[in-house]
């Protein structure tokens, strides 16, 4: 069990820092970029796409471990353990679409939730960094 716990902890603290890196970096460069500001928001969307798909394959390469290890569960149904096949599963669960062709059986099932509430949080704060920049930016000129 406190296996389970660091692991999920350590998968969780490493998402959300490279997450914090990533907007902290945009957060730098996206001023000095030089073009419309319209252009850098689009920028800033793709760089926070790049981010939200690094952070999954880092869930995806943990249940790759849990499943392919001993006492950590697996997963079940389409699945052909391919690496395809942990990402898409990952992506399921981090954007809280949720699953139903490929289920987790056993303690896989807890780092599955912490994706879904993690990804839930990190979509969210991109937004939300992304609506503060439109905003900062996009405000009529008196």
């Amino acid at each position: 069990m406190i296996a389970l716990i660091l692991l999920n902890c350590l998968v969780v603290i490493t998402v959300v820092v490279i997450h914090y890196e990533f907007l902290f970096h945009l957060t730098a460069v996206l001023p000095k970029i030089r073009v419309m500001h319209r252009f850098r928001i689009v920028i800033g969307v793709l760089v926070a796409l790049v981010a939200h798909m690094i952070e999954v394959w880092v869930f995806a390469f943990a249940y790759y471990f849990m499943h392919n290890s001993e006492g950590w569960g697996h997963l079940e149904g389409s699945f052909n353990g391919s690496l395809m096949d942990y990402s898409y599963y990952s992506f399921t669960s981090y954007t809280t679409l949720g699953f139903g062709d490929i289920t987790p059986i056993g303690d896989i099932r807890y780092l599955t939730a912490i994706e879904s509430l993690t990804g839930l949080v990190l979509i969210t704060w991109t937004a939300s960094f992304l609506f503060l920049e439109m905003q900062r930016h996009w405000q009529p000129k008196e």
